[in-house]
């Protein structure tokens, strides 16, 4: 991924992540699009803020942070999502994100 075109912008506080959300589906997991962009899906219904709760728990996980450093700054009830990842910088996200296994 090019952090330059990727889902990536740097904050203050960190990184801000875009991804599009696949709320429902059968299995969890993280994929690349060939745009460079981020697709989550999780198995967790888009219900009471429920699917986004997966999301950053899968964030969590697949990255190497704890949930309390990831925020959901816009988006809530959008399948286009921005999330704040509080502590990295736009090199270490991409990096951590090109380590993620490309599940196909």
């Amino acid at each position: 991924m090019n952090p330059a075109n990727g889902p990536l912008v740097q904050h203050p506080q960190g990184v801000v992540l875009a991804v599009h959300a696949h709320p429902g589906a059968r299995r969890n997991q993280i994929r690349h699009d060939p745009h460079g962009a981020l697709r989550v899906w999780v198995a967790q219904a888009p219900e009471k803020g429920k699917a986004n709760k997966a999301i950053i728990a899968l964030l969590a996980n697949q990255l190497g942070l704890r949930k309390s450093q990831i925020e959901l700054v816009t988006g809530e009830t959008s399948a286009h999502k921005r999330f704040l990842l509080r502590g990295l910088t736009v090199e270490e996200t991409a990096a951590r994100l090109n380590a993620l296994p490309d599940e196909r």
